[in-house]
């Protein structure tokens, strides 16, 4: 998506070629860093900061606000319905782990 932002931005008369082609080169790199780092603490809080950034990126690409919010939307359904996985898999390997040990032989 941003390299396709970085398309419509090179008909920009207001922006150069490097300077498009440098911003999206950055925000390429950072959001595959950013997969890296998910699961740190921060790595939620960085992943909204780039999600804001990519909506800002709207008032040089103006495209970009409608599709900052809808990937925006995108990363809160993978944040929210992804702890909720995370906290019905950790009560699943509690209850088989409450089970195992009461049926375990004494």
């Amino acid at each position: 998506m941003i390299g396709f932002a970085g398309l419509v931005a090179m008909k920009s008369d207001d922006l150069s070629m490097t300077t498009v082609w440098t911003v999206c080169g950055i925000g390429m790199l950072l959001s595959v860093l950013l997969c890296g780092v998910i699961t740190r603490p921060g790595g939620v809080q960085l992943g909204w900061a780039f999600q804001i950034a990519l909506v800002l990126s709207g008032f040089f690409v103006p495209m970009m606000f409608i599709l900052g919010v809808i990937f925006s939307a995108l990363w809160w359904a993978s944040v929210h319905y992804g702890r909720q996985i995370d906290e019905a898999k950790a009560r699943w390997a509690a209850q088989a782990e409450t089970q195992e040990s009461t049926e375990a032989p004494a």
